[in-house]
C-alpha cells in the first residue's frame, strides 16, 4: 500500500522542550493511503450487504416458518439452520443488526479517508479494537456453525472474510505508522508480507470446511 499522510499540529510548549512532545504527540493527526481507503469502502459494503441479507430473511423466517431463504443450497449449505440456531442472537437480538451497525461505519470511515481525511491515535486504535473484536467474534460464530449447529451460511461467510480482511490492514495501517508500537523486525516483516497472514487465514477456514463435511463433499464430484 502507499504511504499516507501524517499531520501534526503542534501547540506552543511552556518552558522545557520536553513538555511540548507528548502534546505534539496528542495532537498529531494520521491519514491513509487510497488503497487502504478503499479497502474499508469495499469490506464495509460487504459486510453491510451480508449483514442485510441475513436480517431480512430472519424476519421472514419470524414471520414464516416455512420460508426458505434462496441460500439453503444442501444439508449442509443451510442459512435456515444457522438463522435459527440460539447461536444466531447470541447477544439477545439477531447478530446481524450488530452488523448494520458497524459495517456501514467502516465503509464510511474509509470514504472520510479516502475525501483526505486524518485521525488522531486514538481513533486508530478504537478502529483495530472493533475490527479485532469483530474478527475474534465471526471466528467464534464459524466454529459454532462448523461444529454445534453443522451447517453453513455463505451470507455469514461472507461477512467473515470481510471482517478478516479489514481487521488484518487496519492492523497493518497502525503498524506503518507506529500507532500500534512493535519490534522494527515484525513491522518490517508485516509490511513486506502483508498478504501472508490473510491468505493463511483463509486458507485454514476452507480447510476446517473442507475436513468438516468431507463426506458429503465427496459426493458432489
Amino acid at each position: 500500500m502507499a504511504e499516507s499522510r501524517t499531520t501534526a499540529r503542534h501547540r506552543p510548549s511552556r518552558g522545557r522542550e520536553g513538555g511540548a512532545r507528548p502534546a505534539a504527540e496528542a495532537a498529531r493527526t494520521v491519514g491513509a493511503s487510497r488503497a487502504f481507503a478503499w479497502l474499508l469502502i469495499v469490506t464495509g459494503a460487504l459486510g453491510t450487504l451480508a449483514s442485510f441479507v441475513i436480517t431480512i430473511d430472519k424476519f421472514e423466517l419470524l414471520a414464516n416458518p416455512a420460508f426458505s431463504p434462496s441460500c439453503n443450497l444442501s444439508p449442509v449449505v443451510s442459512c435456515t439452520n444457522v438463522m435459527t440456531s440460539d447461536q444466531a442472537s447470541v447477544i439477545g437480538f439477531p447478530n446481524p443488526l450488530l452488523g448494520l451497525a458497524t459495517y456501514p461505519v467502516v465503509a464510511f470511515i474509509g470514504i472520510a479517508v479516502l475525501a483526505g481525511a486524518a485521525f488522531r491515535r486514538w481513533f486508530w486504535l478504537g478502529l483495530n479494537l472493533g475490527t479485532l473484536l469483530g474478527a475474534a467474534f465471526c471466528m467464534w460464530l464459524m466454529t459454532q456453525a462448523l461444529y454445534e449447529i453443522g451447517a453453513l451460511c455463505l451470507w455469514c461467510s461472507l461477512a467473515w472474510a470481510a471482517t478478516i480482511a479489514m481487521f488484518w490492514y487496519t492492523t497493518v495501517h497502525n503498524l506503518r505508522h507506529g500507532i500500534v508500537r512493535a519490534p522494527r523486525g515484525l513491522v518490517a516483516g508485516a509490511l513486506e508480507f502483508h498478504w501472508v497472514v490473510p491468505v493463511t487465514w483463509y486458507l485454514v477456514v476452507v480447510l476446517l470446511i473442507a475436513t468438516r463435511w468431507w463426506d458429503y463433499w465427496r459426493t458432489l464430484f
